[in-house]
């Protein structure tokens, strides 16, 4: 816990002293500069110790966005001083430029602007992401589904927001939605002073959800009275039958006793032994992809998750792909076929970098 906590400090060291040698001022000014840079990574904190749910909405929006972007931006600059120091190491650029130097200040503004500005405008543009999944069992007709994971609903993505991703679902006529997860941020209040349930309740197809991690950040109690407020049907280690599907929601694994998949679909008279008996088109709700041969072994047609953003902005995308055997996208085990999803919303700064914001619409047939 302690290296935990050194990390961020060192990196915040680093990064405060390449800006105080690089900066044309006087000291005053750059001791204003540097303190500005380290109180906006210590507002990240307001938001983890929910100090922001004391704090008038507008007020704790601002901190909670302040707070959290502070760490991405952050991040670039370690990354960028630490090209720079290399170029200085291998005689590749002269001591001149890192010191006291109005040019390279310019540059490195430019360049961490323009980035994150189209990280943010990136992050607004939500991908329509189609797929076809093909079946032997009976299906009245073909289906449409709308997938989605990870909308972090809060300080940072309002009811405005929700509302726009509300028109776009609305827009593909699904016959079914289905949500794998952190639908909530973290903190409830945001939630619950603008009413955000009463969105869900425009969607003009049924919804069915698993619960993520963050639900249980929020207060799990509080977290499925939300989904009951907007009718959103809780699948909590339990199965539902819906006309030609079944779904399978499991409990989020930061419930250690949640139930195995085995014993989940055993427990259900028409799922009973899926893998021997195939009866209807099964569908997995699982927010965290690990362990993913359970749904093969299961005989599972389909798995749907989210949870890894797909780290958000690169270079943290290749740490996901080196946890997880599937991080982003389409993925397949056998007869059984999976998508994970880089979510419809995102934690902390809005900025999508080497990654994206996405929605899912599926068609099911034979």
């Amino acid at each position: 816990m302690l290296a935990f906590l050194l990390l961020p400090v060192a990196a915040m060291t680093y990064i405060g002293w390449h800006v105080w040698c690089l900066l044309p001022l006087v000291w005053g000014w750059k001791l204003l500069v540097v303190a500005l840079m380290v109180v906006s990574f210590l507002l990240m904190f307001a938001g983890i110790w929910r100090t922001t749910d004391t704090m008038p909405l507008p007020l704790a929006t601002c901190v909670y966005e302040v707070g959290t972007s502070s760490i991405f931006i952050l991040l670039y600059l370690f990354m960028l001083f630490l090209v720079l120091d290399l170029g200085r190491l291998l005689h590749l650029l002269p001591r001149t430029l890192f010191y006291q130097n109005w040019w390279t200040t310019g540059s490195i503004f430019v360049f961490i602007f323009a980035l994150f500005l189209y990280g943010n405008l990136h992050y607004k543009n939500k991908v329509r992401q189609e797929l076809t999944l093909t079946t032997s069992k009976a299906l009245a007709r073909p289906l449409r589904l709308v997938m989605l994971s990870d909308l972090h609903l809060g300080y940072h993505n309002p009811r405005k927001e929700l509302h726009r991703w509300v028109d776009l679902i609305n827009a593909e006529h699904p016959d079914l939605i289905l949500i794998a997860g952190d639908i909530i941020d973290g903190s409830m209040r945001p939630l619950g002073e603008q009413r955000m349930h009463e969105e869900f309740r425009r969607l003009q197809a049924p919804v069915y959800a698993c619960l993520g991690n963050h639900e249980y950040y929020s207060g799990e109690p509080d977290a499925q009275q939300f989904y009951r407020d907007a009718g959103i049907h809780l699948l909590q280690d339990s199965v539902a039958q819906v006309g030609d599907l079944c779904i399978i929601g499991r409990d989020d694994r930061t419930n250690r006793h949640r139930k195995p998949l085995g014993k989940i679909i055993s427990l259900t008279p028409q799922t009973s032994d899926i893998s021997h008996h195939p009866s209807k088109y099964t569908i997995l709700l699982d927010h965290q992809p690990y362990h993913m041969e359970d749904a093969e072994r299961q005989g599972v047609d389909f798995q749907f998750s989210g949870h890894t953003h797909y780290g958000q902005v690169w270079p943290v995308s290749w740490i996901t792909d080196a946890i997880y055997e599937c991080a982003f996208g389409e993925h397949q085990r056998g007869a059984t076929r999976y998508y994970v999803s880089s979510g419809m919303g995102i934690w902390g700064g809005k900025f999508r970098i080497g990654t994206r914001s996405e929605y899912v619409v599926a068609t099911i047939k034979n």
